[in-house]
């Protein structure tokens, strides 16, 4: 069985289960978070589709995306979560999916659903391991997943190298095609390393786009604010499979920047959680 390791735990997330869950926990309770840890909500109505969430280190944008995990805990059980990320690396394909055995973190083992993936593979979607092997952006949301639903819940993990709008639109109807009880995440930060009133700027143009489920609008305003929002494209896809998924609203969770967290205000990167349903 392929097992694909940790490569971040112990710099994102801490490396050891017993003080990962007391750090996803302080996530929860930070003043950043939603104040509360989740509970499942097991009657939950399954209204979301989407949602966009940061990668970042947890102590940076830990706060921020436990406001995602808790309105999914909320939302109910999804069967599969298909989660879409940057490619950092540069390593692998164009649109890379890890299509078969488990991915391990320090609370465990969660298994790929091997026959979705391998239903995404009639594309430009390529089964291919070698675009995963160092890349953050999907490892970093599966605590989450395990903490709410430790083994309950199966992934599908793709990364994308090309991030183009023809690309990002080909991913997201692909994946709408599922008829799988699934949530599409776009893991994603925005705005890197400028200050604080600049991110918040230019962020809130590109949320805005996103709010609107409009993928086209989202590559005008990275273009015309020349955003550096690293996971445009794995967003963009997320819109274009919502909408397809009858998706008819969404809604910014919370925003926040590591400034918020570290109090260093002149290089800052922006977070978001955005929450798409029908």
């Amino acid at each position: 069985m392929k097992v694909r390791k940790p490569v971040v735990s112990g710099m994102f997330y801490d490396s050891t289960a017993k003080e990962l869950l007391k750090q996803i926990e302080w996530c929860y309770k930070h003043e950043l978070g939603p104040g509360v840890t989740p509970k499942i909500n097991i009657k939950g109505r399954r209204e979301i589709v989407a949602l966009v969430v940061p990668h970042a280190g947890y102590v940076y944008s830990g706060p921020v995306a436990a406001h995602a995990y808790k309105e999914l805990a909320n939302d109910g059980i999804p069967n599969t979560v298909v989660i879409i990320g940057p490619n950092h690396t540069g390593y692998g394909a164009a649109v890379s999916v890890w299509a078969k055995g488990v991915w391990k973190t320090p609370l465990g083992e969660v298994k790929v659903n091997e026959e979705l993936a391998s239903s995404l593979l009639d594309g430009i979607i390529q089964a291919d391991e070698t675009a995963h092997l160092y890349e953050h952006s999907i490892e970093v949301q599966i605590p989450w997943l395990q903490h709410l639903y430790k083994e309950e819940v199966k992934i599908v993990p793709i990364t994308m190298l090309a991030q183009d709008i023809e690309t990002a639109r080909e991913v997201g109807q692909a994946i709408s095609q599922a008829s799988d009880n699934i949530v599409v995440i776009a893991s994603s930060d925005f705005t890197h390393y400028e200050t604080h009133a600049v991110a918040t700027e230019k962020d809130k143009s590109m949320i805005e786009a996103i709010i609107d489920l409009d993928e086209e609008k989202l590559y005008q305003q990275r273009e015309l604010l020349n955003s550096t929002m690293c996971g445009f494209g794995p967003v963009a896809s997320v819109i274009v499979a919502a909408k397809e998924m009858k998706a008819k609203n969404a809604t910014l969770l919370k925003y926040a920047t590591s400034g918020d967290t570290t109090g260093d205000f002149s290089r800052v990167v922006g977070y978001a959680s955005i929450l798409i349903r029908r």
